[in-house]
């Protein structure tokens, strides 16, 4: 659908859009400027959508911190989240089926809210052996299966493992590896937002 479309889907004023997540949401190691959200908001005004985004992440986050401040985190009147958590699970080796119980809260309880949710998921460090990968990594697919949800299957897709796109520890994407998330996120984010906003208007007519 063309941007210009999305207009009288808009009319009642920009959406306001969550990012729920850990430092790769919140900008660790960048000027304020090149943090996720605000490049995303960005790259979406490029293409004349117009959204209010909220950067709701917290560097250190597990999936069970970001669930523990779900209530203050995401603001009443926010209408869409985008779920950015699990990185840090997998880092330390936390049990999966915890970090998969804590996302499973966070979807049941914005969907409860009436806030529509998109997954954004995280893939297991290898080293971690294949049995621990094996119940990893199936979880954000699974999720967005079972509640029927909009999944971006790697976050860091195009950027993990790109010394030119990551900062010194590695892990952290510089700002041109923020650049790269965007790009290839941003369509559908672009289609997920279209969709939230055709809903927000069927409900006002």
């Amino acid at each position: 659908m063309a941007a210009a479309s999305l207009a009288p889907a808009m009319a009642a004023g920009p959406l306001r859009v969550a990012m729920l997540g850990d430092s790769l949401t919140a900008g660790y190691g960048l000027p304020a400027d090149a943090a996720f959200p605000v490049k995303l908001k960005k790259a979406l005004e490029d293409k004349g959508i117009e959204i209010e985004a909220v950067n709701a992440g917290v560097s250190g986050d597990t999936a069970s911190d970001g669930r523990d401040r779900l209530d203050w985190s995401i603001p009443e009147g926010t209408e869409a989240v985008i779920v950015e958590l699990g990185a840090n699970d997998a880092l330390r080796g936390l049990d999966p089926a915890v970090t998969r119980a804590a996302l499973e809260d966070i979807v049941k309880r914005l969907r409860g809210r009436g806030i529509a949710v998109m997954l954004c998921g995280m893939y297991a460090p290898r080293n971690l052996g294949p049995d621990y990968v094996a119940k990893f990594d199936p979880i954000y697919p699974e999720l967005a299966r079972a509640y029927d949800l909009t999944l971006y299957p790697f976050f860091l897709d195009g950027v993990a493992g790109d010394a030119k796109l990551t900062q010194a520890d590695g892990l952290h994407p510089n700002a041109a590896g923020v650049d790269v998330i965007v790009a290839r996120i941003a369509p559908m984010v672009e289609a997920f937002v279209r969709r939230v906003a055709a809903a927000r208007k069927a409900a006002q007519d």
